[in-house]
Formats: structure tokens, sequence, C-alpha cells
């Protein structure tokens, strides 16, 4: 089995656009995460999928270059996905981030393994097409599984698809809502998804020729 190095180590913070279509709350997390020395990163670019979710007043209130690029003024997915990575490239994005970002984009060939997502599930539970938020937890709960939590993986051009890099795990107890639940999945979030850039930003993170992820 042959295994290729995904990006060689940064000495500099790594550039990354962060994509949003609600409240911004993983947006935050990174700047927390930023301003106390444990993420390398600086945010140059944040797209904002409609004009009125609550992240584009949190990232402009820290000072964030933000983007509106709403879904519904452009009339198909390629014609989308090419605005949107044509903003990256001309802000010199190292890394794209989904951070409860809802459209689905076709991923160009020079992004491959450089975006990254975060679902609030075990994939491949509870996953894909209409699954996210309190939709999530509702169906975990209702299948009665006994741990949950959150998953890292780089995007293709499907919904939760592509290769996985890390999976932070939480217990689901028998009296959990599905409010209660994404409370203690949201904080698994924001410690496991800054981990994830930190692995790719230091080339720790190797593809094998199988399709899966391998941090070294």
């Amino acid at each position: 089995m042959t295994e290729r190095r995904l990006t060689e180590p940064m000495s500099r913070p790594i550039r990354l656009g962060v994509l949003i279509s609600g409240g911004g709350t993983t947006l935050v997390n990174f700047l927390k995460y930023v301003t106390a020395g444990k993420l390398n990163a600086e945010i140059p670019l944040v797209i904002a999928s409609t004009a009125d979710c609550a992240g584009i007043t949190r990232a402009r209130e820290a000072g964030l270059n933000c983007e509106i690029l709403a879904r519904n003024e452009y009339s198909s997915v390629v014609e989308y996905s090419n605005a949107i990575f044509a903003l990256c490239r001309e802000h010199r994005v190292d890394l794209v981030t989904f951070a409860g970002f809802l459209c689905l984009l076709q991923i160009p060939d020079e992004f491959t393994d450089r975006v990254l997502n975060i679902h609030p599930s075990l994939i491949p539970a509870f996953c894909g097409k209409g699954f996210h938020g309190s939709r999530v937890h509702t169906a975990a709960i209702d299948r009665g599984v006994k741990v949950s939590g959150c998953t890292i993986h780089f995007a293709d051009n499907q919904y939760d698809h592509g290769p996985i890099v890390l999976q932070h795990t939480v217990p689901v107890d028998p009296d959990d809502t599905p409010e209660t639940l994404a409370k203690r999945v949201f904080a698994a979030e924001c410690v496991a998804y800054p981990e994830a850039i930190s692995l790719y930003a230091s080339g720790r993170l190797w593809r094998t020729d199988d399709g899966r992820i391998i941090v070294r």
C-alpha cells in the first residue's frame, strides 16, 4: 500500500476559508482557538450562503472579511461552486472549512483534500442529504444508540461523504433530548475541528491508495 502526504508542514499560519450558513458558532470557536494560541491560523475569508445568517454579524464584529454568496442567486451547483472557489483562490486560502455550511458544492480538482467538513454524528450513521442540526440528534435518540459524536472528513461532491480524518465520541444518556445531545456533541466538535486543521497544517495527514486518511 502506498501513501501520499496531503501537504508539507507549514511554517506560517494556515489560511482558512470558512463557509457558513447559520449562527457562526464554529467560526467563533476557531477564533477562540487562534486567540488562545491553540491554532496557528488566520481567516482571510468567510463566505455566507444566505444574507440573513447570524454568522455574518459575528464575522464582521471580529474584523473578518465576510462575503455573501446567496445560493438562491445561482442557477446551478456548478455556477455556485465556481463563484465560491474563485474567492478562495483570490484570497489564497490553503484550506476550506465547512462550518455549518448546508450547500452542496462541486469541488475543483485543485481543492481535492483541501475542503474539510464537520458532521454531528459518527459517519456513516445519520448522515447524508437532509441530516443536519437537530434532525441528526433526533434520529440518534430514536434509534437508541448509546454513543454518538462528530466526524471531521474531507468533502467531496456528495453530502457527508469523503475520507474521514477523525471522530470524537460522546455518550448518549437515557434521558437525552435532541437539545442536550446537541450540546454535548458540539462541545466535542469544538475540540475536534481545530485538531483536524492542525493535523493538516503540520503535514501529518496522509492518504492511502485505497482512499483512507492516516495520521502520522
